[in-house]
């Protein structure tokens, strides 16, 4: 593929960025999203993600310059642009010298799903980012995103997750259809709140899904009417509460453990019988 170099910040490659770095309308018309940065252009490119093109300053490390040959290789798109254009259009202070317009893929259909997380309107965008990306670390399904929940295509978001979105499903759904999920696959329902039970004596080892909502908003009168169990974490000293993110993945990885814990017992019963 030959070599394309954009000088004009009026091209229209560069309006789209734009267009794709503000409101979530724009992404949704669009149907594309941005990733910055060469560890996430090299996760959206090992995982298969489609792209529409790429641009590139002319400082990249060797290490970008090695996967802007790799995209090339592959067919896909690339532009090259001055530093100073790439600073205008980045998200970050520093410019990390390479943006990439993705394809945007949300979940369309939900099916048989065993362990899911469910957002409460969670609306701080490195809040949601650091749960997708625990989440995907813990085991997690899919993420079923509720009315009222930021964006998780977000700028802010994707930078969060650090790859989460090109190997995670995100279902935005509202409460009716995940009640009906709920009952088709005979879910516990797990809300993160205080005064639940223990998340040491919580069972996790069931088909399942966990509610992480907002700290300042509190849970919503939706999410309690579906959670069939209340958990929380035992806390010392005089923290009264964890924010979203921080508590989500404690909770997450408490209930990988568990079922990690099952099925070894199951295993070694098996064994002995």
């Amino acid at each position: 593929m030959s070599k394309v170099t954009i000088a004009s910040a009026q091209n229209a490659k560069l309006k789209l960025v734009r267009a794709l770095a503000g409101r979530s309308r724009e992404r949704r018309e669009a149907g594309a999203f941005l990733a910055e940065g060469v560890r996430l252009v090299e996760e959206a490119l090992a995982s298969g993600w489609p792209f529409r093109y790429v641009l590139f300053g002319g400082e990249l490390t060797e290490r970008g310059r090695n996967l802007v040959a790799r995209l090339r290789e592959r067919g896909i798109e690339t532009a090259e642009i001055s530093e100073k254009l790439l600073a205008s259009l980045s998200e970050t202070e520093t410019s990390q010298g390479l943006l990439a317009v993705l394809e945007e893929e949300r979940g369309q259909r939900l099916g048989l799903l065993n362990n899911v997380l469910i957002t409460d309107a969670l609306r701080d965008p490195g809040n949601l980012g650091t749960l997708l990306r625990s989440a995907e670390a813990a085991g997690i399904e899919a993420v079923l995103l509720t009315p009222g929940t930021t964006d998780a295509f977000a700028p802010k978001v994707v930078r969060a997750a650090m790859g989460a979105h090109f190997r995670l499903p995100l279902f935005e759904v509202n409460w009716g259809e995940i009640r009906t999920q709920a009952s088709t696959y005979d879910w516990s329902v797990y809300l993160a709140d205080k005064g639940g039970q223990s998340l040491w004596e919580a069972d996790f080892t069931t088909p399942m899904a966990l509610i992480v909502g907002a700290e300042t908003e509190g849970v919503s009168a939706e999410a309690r009417r579906l959670a069939t169990h209340t958990v929380s974490i035992p806390m010392q000293g005089q923290t009264e509460s964890l924010n979203a993110a921080v508590a989500g993945s404690i909770l997450m990885f408490e209930a990988m453990r568990r079922r990690r814990a099952a099925t070894r017992d199951t295993t070694l019963r098996n064994r002995a019988s």
